[in-house]
């Protein structure tokens, strides 16, 4: 039973963690290497650079002096001048406050690498960059718990590392790689908690405990909790983390019921909804609401926040302070909710969903004008924010399969995958069709970590089990092997247009695979 419901790891303990920090050590030297070139706010960067040293310095989001897209103003933000946002009068703070669209905890994380290094472009992207190599040591964890093989966790951990969007994400003080940081937290965390109360299942039923339909209460499940903690987090980046929120909490639920049928009970549902549902409520609902709450510390604490009333809720005492504070904030965030329901404006780089597995229509975070050095007449210096197509197209593949894998089967694995993948890029279609919603490539940045997982996985069912299988296994090995050598050609042959090296125009116009690539 125990083997059956929490499978034993291959391998040495000490080699589950060297192989996968050896890999995130391989991710963080892409990152930081050159990590602050160039030096030049970068795509949208604009905004989020200037709001992150705002939060940290006044604890809101303030107005800054000048148009957000003027290069001068950008070079004062890079230079560190003092006199970056508009002047606050005692009498009228409407100037200072900014209306901002997203919540503000990815902001204050790019913030802490300005805190510590100035606002700089290594300061304002180390936060990106340190979120990106974690998330390579995190994920090669994770797959090597789903898979028990410490190669197959490494593979999943190599695969994201070597993926050409989330090596520019990672170099780019956007929201997006924060976002996909706290995703993939909260599903290891819940991961984790599966394997944990699984065993605790086992050990009750090998207590010969007195039989119960439904099975015991498996106590408050700390690990459940934090993954609510982090998926809170998730919406406390941008409000799309709600729907990996809700998705994740019914599949932890699931996995609940059917931990408790493989051990035999006859009410297994019933027993999930009796012992699980109210720890699973406190953890995927209550932990979540508290922490993107949190998030907004600094709104509730200053006076200078969008849309504060800060003279009306100090005029009247603690409790009218807390409710009106509480009653603005909830009407900014309607008015949030307002504006991303109507965001339809056109955009050069803009695409929709159904175009982003085929990587048809990449973002152009930097591509400037009159570049010299590179020994030609003509230069490029580019950042394409693009994923690896090798690793994107062979995802297709994947995901079909487990498709396949999970209607046959039934495991557990590919059903979690296929729903992550799911619930991350189908609300996106319904946007595109419904509202023609503004959207870009960049927005699959979630999905990245479980697009590794299914492949990964599929490499898994392609090599087959330990156990001897005659040629299967070698044959399996070779063609896996051969996809991760053609992975690590084709990111170092974008490598150049991915990280602003300064090349002959010709060498980057080689590398655009498709014409509206450029």
């Amino acid at each position: 039973m125990r083997d059956r419901l929490v499978p034993p790891f291959q391998g040495s303990p000490l080699w589950g963690w060297l192989g996968p920090i050896l890999v995130a050590l391989f991710g963080a030297f892409l990152r930081f290497d050159r990590l602050g070139t160039p030096k030049a706010v970068v795509f949208d960067e604009t905004f989020y650079a200037k709001d992150a040293l705002s939060l940290i310095r006044y604890g809101v989001e303030r107005s800054f002096l000048g148009d957000d897209k003027n290069p001068i103003a950008n070079q004062r933000l890079i230079a560190g001048r003092e006199d970056l946002w508009v002047t606050c009068k005692p009498d009228n703070l409407d100037p200072c406050a900014l209306y901002v669209a997203h919540p503000p905890l990815g902001k204050w994380m790019i913030g802490v690498g300005e805190w510590l290094f100035g606002p700089n472009p290594f300061g304002w992207r180390f936060a990106a960059a340190l979120v990106g190599a974690l998330s390579i040591l995190m994920l090669a964890r994770l797959a090597r718990r789903m898979t028990r093989s410490t190669l197959l966790g490494c593979m999943a951990g190599l695969l994201l590392a070597l993926d050409g969007l989330h090596f520019v994400l990672s170099r780019t003080a956007l929201l997006d790689v924060f976002l996909m940081f706290w995703v993939l937290a909260g599903f290891a965390c819940l991961v984790v908690d599966r394997d944990a109360t699984r065993a605790r299942l086992v050990t009750w039923y090998e207590s010969a405990a007195p039989e119960t339909p439904g099975g015991p209460w498996l106590g408050a499940r700390p690990w459940r909790i934090a993954a609510g903690v982090c998926l809170g987090a998730s919406c406390a980046v941008k409000w799309s983390g709600i729907f990996f929120l809700v998705a994740f909490a019914v599949m932890s639920l699931m996995w609940d019921a059917g931990a408790r049928r493989a051990i035999g009970l006859r009410r297994p549902y019933g027993g999930m909804f009796r012992h699980d549902l109210p720890t699973g409520l406190v953890a995927m609902a209550a932990a979540p609401a508290l922490a993107y709450t949190a998030s907004w510390a600094g709104w509730f604490a200053t006076p200078y926040g969008w849309g504060r009333n800060w003279d009306q809720a100090t005029s009247g005492g603690w409790a009218y302070f807390v409710l009106d504070s509480a009653r603005s904030w909830v009407d900014y965030q309607v008015q949030v909710l307002t504006f991303h329901t109507g965001l339809a404006q056109s955009h050069p780089y803009q695409s929709w969903p159904w175009q982003w597995p085929l990587l048809l229509r990449p973002v152009s975070f930097h591509y400037p004008s009159d570049v010299k050095g590179c020994g030609a007449a003509q230069c490029s210096e580019a950042i394409l924010g693009v994923g690896t197509p090798v690793i994107w197209y062979g995802a297709v593949i994947a995901l079909i399969a487990m498709i396949a894998w999970y209607v046959s089967g039934r495991d557990w694995r590919g059903g979690a995958v296929l729903l992550a993948y799911g619930v991350g890029f189908l609300p996106w279609v319904y946007y595109a069709i419904a509202d023609q919603r503004t959207m870009f490539l960049f927005y699959m940045a979630p999905l990245l970590p479980f697009m590794a997982l299914a492949l990964t996985l599929s490499a898994g069912l392609l090599i087959g089990p330990a156990a001897p299988q005659g040629s299967r296994r070698a044959v399996g090995a070779a063609v896996t092997g051969a996809f991760m050598l053609l992975v690590i050609v084709n990111f170092a042959w974008l490598y150049p247009v991915l990280s602003a090296e300064t090349i002959p125009f010709e060498d980057w116009h080689r590398r655009m695979l498709f014409p509206s690539w450029i």
